[in-house]
């Protein structure tokens, strides 16, 4: 399998033939995208490829001038079947909004499963394009983000969230 990647900004975005796989954010490297490919994907091949995520980037690019609030990217999400339950559950959280933890644990059918969705939500390996910013702890207070509390508060900001 090949796996392409391109960098944008601060971050480097990966696709297989599916979709957008994998994004790391700032605070992560080149390392961080080849070890996750490494373990989601044994044996794939990273080959750098501009063009063929040249329509990702445009969508991000568009997101960080606050000109896009939906992405359309199809994406190839590498996950235990828990993981793609709350990934998508918390996909369709509109820009501009928020949502518990213990929402998402609801809105999968595992009320209890609190610290589980958490997990899942730190493992999301899409952030942004699954918006997993989004999702906060119940008190309303922003909780653990792979990015840091600042980039997790920027990108709400961003969104209009005071």
């Amino acid at each position: 399998m090949i796996v392409k990647w391109t960098r944008f900004r601060e971050l480097y975005i990966a696709a297989t033939e599916r979709g957008i796989c994998c994004i790391t954010l700032p605070n992560e490297s080149w390392e961080t995208l080849r070890a996750w490919v490494s373990k989601a994907m044994p044996g794939a091949e990273l080959r750098e490829d501009g063009a063929a995520l040249a329509d990702a980037v445009r969508e991000l690019e568009e997101y960080y001038r606050g000109e896009r609030r939906v992405f359309a990217s199809a994406l190839d999400l590498r996950g235990t079947e828990f993981q793609r339950l709350v990934w998508q559950a918390v996909a369709q959280i509109p820009a501009g909004e928020t949502r518990s933890y213990r929402e998402i644990a609801e809105r999968v059918g595992r009320p209890r499963a609190v610290r589980a969705v958490g997990a899942a939500n730190g493992a999301n390996p899409v952030p942004i394009l699954v918006p997993c910013h989004r999702v906060i702890g119940s008190s309303g207070s922003l909780t653990g983000y792979r990015g840091g509390l600042a980039m997790k508060r920027e990108l709400l900001d961003m969104e209009g969230l005071e």
